[in-house]
């Protein structure tokens, strides 16, 4: 139960669901009549542009998060309110949301009763939006308290892709030179003289016959074997760079009315 004195600070706190994800930030709080927060907003969608409600029943705070009872689904579906508009819940608004979040808008009994009475009974006009008091003047010394949203601009870690190694084989032709030898016949004379005498005449005088030579030649032989080249690995580095944000901004204004002069804005 998030009680009265934890309104304030529940604003820019994530919103997680009951699996553990995270659903957006808290953008506003409502109140009952009594000063309890009720409902909440939670910014979601790119840059937190929408807003959907949840009840605060059974909400818990833990640590810096604020963690419901419902899935992610059902909060992001929940009848769009529009949050931007400084105004009370109406009572149609309010129905649409207990009939979202499966509340008996008869029974009262989900942690909204205020001395007996249903929240469906609350006069929400008297019910403050943001948790705040904008626009009610204090009391004490009649000053009047201005408020204005700010930016608050952070990022949040997504994942947008992967990359991968993967190998694998071509086949491709590839030409070498190669010198090969061969031998080839080649017909030598060598005229008689007194060296060969001797063995030119040592022969029959007439006589037929064969002499066979033998030749050889070289050819290529081709083959393959696998040697590494190179290796390769993924490497990441962290690029940063600007990028222009922004949203609508509500800030409240402050008129006067003085005596014998128009209307003056303050602020």
């Amino acid at each position: 139960m998030i009680t009265q004195d934890k309104v304030h600070s529940l604003y820019g706190l994530d919103v997680y669901d009951n699996d553990g994800d995270r659903i957006g930030t808290v953008g506003a709080v409502w109140t009952d009549g009594a000063g309890r927060p009720v409902w909440a907003s939670a910014r979601t969608g790119l840059f937190g542009l929408n807003e959907s409600l949840f009840p605060l029943q059974n909400a818990e705070l833990r640590g810096d998060n604020v963690v419901v009872p419902f899935d992610k689904a059902t909060v992001k579906d929940a009848p769009n309110v529009d949050a931007d508009h400084d105004e009370p819940l109406d009572r149609d608004e309010v129905r649409r949301l207990y009939e979202h979040y499966g509340f008996r808008w008869e029974d009262g009994h989900h942690g909204f009763a205020d001395g007996g009475r249903d929240y469906a009974d609350h006069d929400w006009e008297a019910a403050g939006h943001g948790g705040d008091t904008r626009g009610a003047v204090d009391a004490g010394d009649g000053a009047m308290t201005r408020s204005e949203e700010r930016l608050n601009v952070g990022t949040e870690r997504e994942r947008v892709g992967r990359a991968r190694l993967r190998k694998y084989v071509v086949t491709e032709p590839e030409q070498v030179s190669v010198p090969v030898s061969r031998e080839e016949v080649r017909l030598e004379r060598e005229p008689i003289t007194d060296r060969n005498r001797d063995a030119a005449y040592s022969g029959p005088d007439l006589t037929e016959s064969e002499h066979e030579v033998t030749l050889h030649a070289e050819r290529p032989v081709v083959g393959t074997e696998t040697v590494p080249v190179e290796r390769v690995r993924l490497g990441k580095e962290t690029v940063t760079e600007q990028q222009e944000v922004g949203r609508h901004v509500r800030k409240e204004r402050i008129e006067a009315d003085l005596p014998g002069e128009q209307d003056r804005t303050v602020g």
